[in-house]
Order: structure tokens, then C-alpha cells, then sequence
């Protein structure tokens, strides 16, 4: 399953707000099409964001194609620019925004047409990679997971949340493939239900057995010795290990350390952030109250009264047993570990 498709001209994305009851696709033409998706969570998940913005890029360089070179550089920027300012958090976004503005810059040399569809292949390779990069990490993971393991997740880290495979999805379905018999507890996400909606429907379209729990009865399972172990995906890991994931991912992390049940963390080396050195520098995306308020178009807060949205919370690294990416696995993170992947990154 692939929630982004390009046809080297224009991008369509699954849109993540329809599913499960309605499969829709959106058609993104223009540079503001790719922007407003991902700020409305239409596409999501750090490594599918990247990619997406990657896109972006490309249609803005062939909607500029026709401009001066010195033109198109400074256009091409401000496409930067743009896409940067959709989601603060997540940091694959700015990963991928600076890989092509890095090509370009080290291209500039070229004419504007040889310019343009070197910035398409770049955004191909980025989406290529992503597949391959997490099929690496459901590798990586596989000696984890126990036969027969019953595992945690929260939010979506599938195919939906990145080009395809998926990061903590990805070891999951690793480990359905290798015959191990694992069966799954999706969180049911709240918000916007990413577990409810996404990852249930991921591993139902693969067998994999999966039951939906709301987020709050975690700690009940994991005290009944239902729940063997805990993998999540990333969107932001600094450089001591810490991990900004979607909001709920902290208050697993502490349960599943009072229980003595391992807690994983899977993403790729683009999630890394070594320019923060904890994860008291990571900047939370603080998204509309409406959304925590209104549920399909109904509201269950009552007028008046304030709601929060923090969508991601830090998971501190002395929580975490490992991170698993697709140059290894980090047991027990901390600065001195985490310098092992910078320099195979």
C-alpha cells in the first residue's frame, strides 16, 4: 500500500483523513496543493512528509522552469521556504527541504531545464530510498521480537506514514513474514485516531492480527502481562537519544518502564537531529483545539470550555531500550551511543 504516487508532473496523496470508511485521493498541482496537505495532515508521518515536501520542490521547479536562472533560484528558495513552514516538529521535513536545496546550490552551473530535472530525480531517489531504508530497519529489528510476541504501537508508522513498508509497521510486518506469530494492540491515537483508522487498517489488509485499545488501557494490559513489548516510529531524536513522537508515546514509555517491558523506537537516520543535544529543545507543534473538541463534524467538549493540542510529546532517552534504524540498533541511547549512528549517517 502506497499513500503517495507521482506521475513525474503531479502528486497524489491517500488522503489520511478519509480512511478507513473512504479511500480518496488528492491531487496536488501546485507547490500551495503540497503545502496545504501536509499542514492539514491530508499526508502524514515524518518520512512520508519528507518525501512529499521533496515533491513539492519538483513542482515548483517545473511551474518555474520558464524564469531567468537567477530568477528561478531565488523562486526556487521561497518553494522552500513554504514548505518549511508547514509543521514544525517533524524533522524529516527539513531534512528533505535541505537535501534539495543542498543539490541545487552544488548545482548551480547547470541551465534551469537541466536544473529542473535534476531537482525531479532527486525527489524520486528520496522516495526510493525511503522504501528501501525501512525494509533495512524491520531487518535491524527482527532479532527483538520473540515468537509470538504481543506487541504495543501507537500512532501509524506504516506504508501510510512513509513512502511505503513502513518504520515500527515495518518490523512488525518483518516479523509477520518471518512466521513469528506476532499479534498487535494499536492505540487508538486520540486525536485524530491515527491507531483506530490507520494502523488497524494497515495490518488488517495484511493479516496481521490486530486489536484496537483506547489509549488510556495500556497500563491496565501491560499489568495483566498482556503486552510483551512497545515499538513506536519518531519524528524528531536528538542527539542523547531523546524521541519527540506522537502525543501519548511519553506516558507509554513510563508505563512500559515500570513493568519491565522493553520500549522501541524505530526510524530512520533522517530523524536524527544532532544540532539538539536533548530533547528540551525540540519545538512542539501546538495544533487547533477544534480538533481534540470536534469529532466528525460533532462537538463532545462543551462551548466554552478550552481543550489543548500538543501533537507530540519527548520521550526521554533513559526510557527508551533501544532505537532501531537502518544503519543498526542503539541499545540503551545516550550521547556517547547515539555518536555511533552520526558517523554511520
Amino acid at each position: 500500500m502506497q499513500a503517495i504516487k507521482w506521475n513525474g508532473q503531479r502528486l497524489e496523496l491517500l488522503d489520511q483523513l478519509q480512511l478507513p470508511n473512504q479511500i480518496e485521493w488528492v491531487k496536488c498541482e501546485s507547490v500551495e496543493d503540497v503545502a496545504e496537505a501536509i499542514e492539514k495532515m491530508k499526508v502524514r508521518g515524518a518520512p512520508a512528509i519528507g518525501a512529499t515536501a521533496a515533491f513539492g520542490v519538483s513542482i515548483g521547479a517545473r511551474a518555474g522552469q520558464e524564469l531567468q536562472k537567477s530568477d528561478f533560484l531565488s523562486y526556487i528558495d521561497g518553494v522552500c521556504d513554504r514548505l518549511a513552514r508547514t509543521r514544525p516538529t517533524a524533522v524529516n521535513l527539513f531534512w528533505a527541504i535541505q537535501r534539495m536545496r543542498n543539490l541545487i546550490s552544488q548545482n548551480t552551473d547547470l541551465d534551469v531545464p537541466e536544473l529542473v530535472d535534476l531537482i525531479q530525480r532527486e525527489a524520486q531517489n528520496i522516495a526510493y530510498e525511503d522504501v528501501e531504508i525501512n525494509k533495512s530497519i524491520g531487518r535491524n529489528g527482527l532479532p527483538l521480537i520473540p515468537h509470538n510476541a504481543r506487541i504495543l504501537t501507537h500512532c501509524n508508522t506504516g506504508s501510510l506514514a512513509t513512502v511505503d513498508y513502513g518504520t515500527a509497521l515495518g518490523v512488525i510486518r518483518a516479523s509477520h513474514a518471518s512466521g513469528r506469530q506476532v499479534s498487535v494492540y494499536a492505540d487508538e491515537t486520540r486525536p485524530y485516531l491515527q491507531g483506530a483508522r490507520l494502523t488497524a487498517f494497515e495490518l488488517q489488509q495484511d493479516q496481521i492480527p490486530v486489536t484496537v485499545i483506547t489509549d488510556s488501557m495500556a497500563g491496565h494490559l501491560m499489568k495483566e502481562e498482556q503486552i510483551d513489548l512497545v515499538i513506536v516510529g519518531a519524528d524528531r531524536i536528538t542527539a542523547n537519544g531523546d524521541t519527540a513522537n506522537k502525543i501519548g508515546t511519553y506516558s507509554l514509555a513510563v508505563l512500559a518502564k515500570h513493568h519491565g517491558i522493553p520500549f522501541y523506537v524505530a526510524a530512520p537516520i533522517s530523524t536524527l537531529d544532532f544540532a539538539l543535544a536533548s530533547g528540551d529543545q525540540i519545538e512542539i507543534e501546538q495544533r487547533s483545539p477544534d480538533e481534540v473538541a470536534i469529532i466528525a463534524g460533532k462537538r463532545i467538549v462543551p462551548e466554552g470550555v478550552p481543550a489543548l493540542h500538543p501533537a507530540f510529546d519527548v520521550t526521554p532517552h533513559d526510557l527508551i531500550t533501544a532505537i532501531i534504524t537502518e544503519k543498526g540498533v542503539i541499545l540503551s541511547p545516550d550521547t556517547e551511543r547515539m555518536a555511533i549512528l552520526r558517523k554511520k549517517g
